[in-house]
């Protein structure tokens, strides 16, 4: 037998081998893989909100479950996850936003995931509002993945009705007005007064220095020590 026509049958020989490699290759990456994604859960989830007409931006908190209310929109949060320091960082949240209009009835606009690292990824698309995830807040609870007791029920189709919502009213978000400023020692300072001045007494074992008397001026002496007679003093009309 030649060399060729060894060699195909050492090359069939050799492919099961290859695919049981493979095999356990995989099986290996599919083992380690929720090791590596492991999440740390928060209670609360930071947002940014964004109102195109106005230009004005707010920052709000959403704690899970909670629905808040920006605009004619209301947000509610179902879970919000970082990830360990060592790995790379990701911040995402799974959130559910409902437009109101001015009958009272709710529109399911958007429900599914935000990265914190990637907002238009999976935005919110509004004409008047813009809303994005910017942190989570709180908590330490480190949750393998995947787990399906972790996971957020799947959202549902786009055609199906949102949710009844609870009797409890959603928590508005309002700008915050500006505070008076405040000095080092913690208290507002006092508004001016007209007032007259204020007396100082001096301070305890303060004694004054003695006071010296004055010295009295003289007025200059007269060139004359007496006055001249009336008749020394010659009379102008009088004939030369």
């Amino acid at each position: 037998m030649n060399e060729a026509a060894i060699c195909p049958s050492l090359r069939r020989k050799s492919r099961p081998a290859r695919r049981l490699f493979a095999a356990a290759a995989l099986g290996a990456l599919v083992l380690a893989g929720p090791a590596q994604a492991d999440r740390i859960k928060h209670p609360i989830a930071v947002f940014s909100g964004l109102d195109k007409i106005t230009g004005r931006i707010i920052t709000f908190e959403v704690a899970t479950d909670e629905t808040v209310q920006f605009g004619t929109l209301q947000i509610t949060e179902r879970a919000c996850y970082t990830r360990p320091a060592t790995e790379a960082p990701q911040t995402t949240t799974f959130v559910e936003v409902d437009e109101v209009d001015a009958k009272n009835d709710y529109k399911r606009i958007f429900s599914g995931w935000m990265f914190a690292a990637s907002p238009g990824l999976h935005g919110i698309e509004h004409p008047i509002y813009d809303i994005w995830l910017t942190d989570c807040k709180g908590g330490k609870e480190i949750v393998v993945s995947p787990s399906a007791a972790a996971e957020p029920t799947p959202p549902p189709p786009e055609n199906a009705s949102p949710t009844p919502k609870k009797a409890t009213k959603p928590r508005r978000v309002q700008p915050q007005l500006p505070q008076p400023p405040v000095d080092n020692f913690g208290e507002a300072p006092l508004p001016f007064q007209d007032q007259a001045p204020v007396e100082v007494a001096p301070p305890p074992g303060f004694r004054p220095p003695p006071t010296q008397p004055r010295a009295r001026r003289q007025a200059p002496a007269d060139d004359f020590e007496s006055p001249l007679p009336p008749g020394d003093i010659p009379d102008p009309r009088a004939p030369q």
